[in-house]
């Protein structure tokens, strides 16, 4: 749980800086949101890329279990 709590503040983070950047930027007139609107694919590529790799991540963690002790053996 905590380890959720702590990707999810995370998360939240990024967005905010993200969407700071976009803000300050377009303060000095360059327009962001064009070239948001014309790479928004870029970033669901990378959001599944994402969400991919942390799954086989899980997957091979949980696969990996240790190994019995034999020196307790009669």
């Amino acid at each position: 749980m905590a380890r959720q709590k702590h990707r999810d503040s995370l998360i939240w983070g990024i967005i905010l800086i993200v969407l700071g950047a976009i803000f300050l930027l377009e303060q000095f007139h360059i327009d962001v949101w064009d070239q948001v609107w014309r790479f928004w694919p870029v970033i669901l590529i990378v959001w599944g890329a994402n969400k991919l790799y942390l799954g086989l991540k899980e997957r091979a963690e949980r696969s990996e279990t240790p190994a019995p002790d034999k020196t307790h053996e009669i």
